[in-house]
């Protein structure tokens, strides 16, 4: 540092004496802003723990974003269901798709799948289930009639009470009205004769269709009717099983239930793509799916299950169908079912004819992620799940990849990870109904994930699945 002049010295020594200050002159410094970030010290909303599967990174603090409704269920989150909105193109299928993953990384995690979506014949999971060595349960009414995969309704496996319960809701969604009180008195005593006198194997819905058919004189005596009475109550539930049994939907109900079904293994995949996602027959098959796994797949073992639907909007749209559910959903937190729902549309589901039952099912999805929608969409999505208006305005600027998660309450932007290891599983035409450029926009917004941050999540999935002593 140069001498200074001995003016200036007085001249400062003055100013000390006159004003008790002095006024410094401080050399400029160069540094770099990886340097210089200290000084300007970051805030960013507090994360979920570090207990859990990485979903990513939080956009605005850069740091990991992890994830598990298991270790977050009863401190940070009152109900461990999931649900997942947003237009397609955006990157739905592969958070799935890489959270599945993930999941099964943990030994007490098991997993069924949904899969209402497919191309090439198979459904857009087959190509993970092949990976992981598991043959989906496809259920196709024309190939069941060369005696492939049959769920039975009437399955012992499930209670009396149940079975009866999903009978009343196959009439109902195939009829869009609920049963009447003569056609309930029909159906029931139908059942409960069946029930009965068949001992030597599974009863069946053609037993049920039977009984309609030709009502026993117990029955109409009972409740000191005409027998043609009885008959004339149940011909309207017979013509609707019949539709199973021997109609477009014949095939994958009329038998009993096919045996070698493994309940035990970690990834179940229900392959429902060949069923038009338009017809009655969807909610119909998922009731059926949803009542057989919580009485066959659901155990007080401490295994923690997910149960992932697509196209849910089948479900939550229909009154019988969501009532099912939503009784499910309480039973199995009980016994750690997490529950994820995915849809492309909230106005799907909240202006139709089950509002108040989808109400109820999204009040108890603690956790939402919403990808991409129009303003509109947005504004109407933020309104139904109580988003903050900062949220709301970020949807529709939302890149692929990118979604607003709302955890109880802690709402964060989050730029979804997809590991190299995981990318041809997840991003194939083949595997996914969106198109070809959709699927090639949403893997470069992906792909941009820095090696450094790739290099440390995995390991810090190694150092949690270390603690969790997992395989």
């Amino acid at each position: 540092m140069p001498p200074r002049d001995p003016l200036t010295l007085i001249t400062e020594a003055f100013t000390s004496l006159l004003f008790g200050r002095t006024e410094t002159t401080r050399l400029p410094v160069r540094t770099s802003t990886g340097q210089a970030q200290a000084v300007y010290l970051p805030t960013a909303a507090p994360g979920l723990g570090d207990s859990g599967v990485i979903i990513g990174r939080e956009v605005y603090s850069g740091k990991g974003y992890i994830y598990d409704p298991f270790q977050l269920y009863g401190q940070q989150l009152p109900a461990p269901h999931w649900l997942v909105l947003g237009e397609s193109g955006n990157g739905k299928s592969a958070l799935e798709k890489t959270y599945v993953l993930r999941q099964l990384r943990f030994r007490d995690r098991q997993i069924v799948v949904l899969d209402a979506q497919g191309e090439d014949g198979v459904g857009e999971w087959n190509l993970i289930a092949e990976e992981l060595g598991i043959t989906p349960i496809r259920l196709d009414p024309m190939a069941t009639l060369d005696g492939n995969v049959r769920l039975n309704p009437l399955d012992p496996a499930i209670t009396t009470t149940g079975q009866l319960a999903l009978l009343r809701t196959i009439i109902e969604v195939a009829l869009g009205r609920t049963l009447d009180e003569r056609s309930g008195f029909a159906l029931k005593v139908a059942h409960a004769y069946v029930n009965q006198t068949t001992t030597d194997r599974q009863p069946i819905l053609t037993d049920i269709v039977e009984r309609l058919r030709h009502p026993l004189p117990e029955a109409a005596d009972a409740m000191n009717v005409a027998l043609d009475d009885v008959r004339a109550w149940g011909l309207d539930v017979a013509l609707v099983l019949d539709r199973l049994v021997d109609g477009d939907l014949r095939g994958m109900f009329d038998g009993p239930t096919t045996v070698g079904i493994d309940l035990d293994a970690p990834l179940i995949v229900f392959d429902l793509s060949h069923i038009d996602r338009n017809s009655i027959a969807m909610p119909i098959l998922m009731a059926i799916v949803g009542v057989w796994l919580e009485h066959t797949w659901i155990r007080p073992d401490r295994k923690k299950r997910i149960f992932l639907v697509e196209e849910a909007w089948h479900i939550i749209n229909s009154p019988s169908v969501a009532q099912l559910f939503q009784r499910l959903l309480k039973f199995g937190r009980r016994l750690g079912l997490s529950f994820v729902a995915v849809v492309h549309h909230l106005s799907d589901v909240v202006d139709g004819a089950a509002a108040k039952e989808a109400a109820a099912i999204l009040k108890m999805a603690s956790t939402r992620t919403i990808y991409a929608q129009k303003s509109d969409e947005a504004r109407s999505t933020g309104q139904v799940l109580g988003l903050p208006r900062w949220a709301v305005e970020i949807i529709p600027t939302l890149t692929p990849g990118m979604a607003v998660w709302d955890v109880n309450g802690n709402v964060q932007v989050v730029k979804h990870l997809v590991t190299e290891a995981e990318r041809p599983l997840v991003f194939t035409d083949r595997a996914m109904t969106e198109s070809s450029a959709s699927v090639a926009l949403a893997e470069d917004e992906l792909a941009t994930t820095d090696d450094l941050f790739e290099a440390e999540t995995e390991a810090r999935v190694m150092s949690f699945e270390k603690r969790q002593g997992v395989g």
